[in-house]
């Protein structure tokens, strides 16, 4: 490479590591350096307290109920936009012959809808009084469940909200790693009379890895950052923290109890099991991984 190639390489480069330094690195840093210090974030003055931050949340009862709403979280979403649209995408490429175009339409509208509106419509819905699921326990003479206020179903619930705007998004994703197989490898599969469930399990799934991981690792991501909405508007993360997690408790300590250390802490954690948990499924995935040429 030459000089001047490598100095328009720089200089394309900048823009992009500029604004990686100042909206990603540079907080990351000041978050890491906050961590050790006690700090109100009205004070002048900050205290230095080395690890005690994080020798105080690691003990502490509420974060570990944050953290195992943040893993039963994660696991629904992975059930609920993973498993289920892969399963979906697979329908509506090679099982479905009409109306393609409108499923995917109506499956792909919550996506452009504001997550509060579809906190307040999943509200309404599962209303013990008023909402259409109340109607379903009246029919079945079961006792009406108060979500909101119940552990475990809280979580349930609130997963659900997240799901259903996700859901569109990686259907659609899904859909397109399925739709280039071959057709005629599928149709050769159907000749020789094997079933449905062996062409997903032996056929789609080894072909469309590459993109699965993609849906995954997003799946993960994506509703880690959705989950803060409905916790807000809905639960401020009760009853008794059933619905707090990791990302809420974050919030909790920085702007409701100004203990800025104690939030920095929790976010050194989080992203540390954060990438944890992706380097484990990305390691776990990529051994079954298929890419194209």
């Amino acid at each position: 490479m030459t000089r001047k190639e490598k100095i328009l390489t720089t200089a394309f480069l900048m823009p992009a590591l500029t604004i990686f330094t100042i909206f990603i690195f540079y907080p990351i840093c000041k978050t890491f350096y906050l961590s050790f210090f006690q700090w109100n974030m009205i004070s002048k003055n900050k205290k230095f307290i080395g690890l005690e931050n994080y020798l105080n949340i690691l003990q502490e009862e509420a974060i570990h109920k944050s953290l195992s709403n943040t893993f039963i979280y994660i696991g629904l979403l992975i059930i609920l936009n993973f498993i289920l649209p892969y399963i979906v995408a697979y329908i509506l490429a090679f099982l479905v012959n009409k109306f393609k175009n409108f499923y995917r339409t109506m499956f792909f509208f919550p996506s452009i809808i504001s997550l509060v509106v579809a906190s307040l419509v999943f509200v309404w819905v599962f209303n013990p009084l008023i909402g259409p699921i109340s109607i379903f326990y009246k029919i079945l003479n079961l006792k009406t469940q108060f979500w909101l206020k119940t552990n475990g179903l809280v979580m349930i619930l609130i997963a659900l909200i997240t799901a259903w705007k996700i859901f569109g998004y990686n259907l659609i994703l899904l859909l397109a790693g399925i739709l280039e197989i071959p057709s005629e490898l599928i149709e050769n599969a159907k000749l020789d009379k094997i079933s449905n469930l062996q062409i997903f399990l032996y056929i789609v799934i080894p072909m469309t890895s590459s993109t699965a991981l993609y849906v995954m690792v997003m799946t993960i991501v994506y509703g880690l950052q959705q989950i803060f909405v409905p916790i807000n508007v809905l639960t401020q993360g009760g009853p008794n923290n059933g619905s707090t997690n990791l990302v809420y408790s974050i919030y909790q300590y920085a702007f409701t109890f100004f203990q800025t250390g104690r939030a920095s802490a929790l976010s050194i954690i989080t992203m540390i099991c954060f990438f944890i948990l992706i380097s484990i499924k990305i390691k776990v995935l990529e051994k079954g991984v298929y890419y194209e040429n």
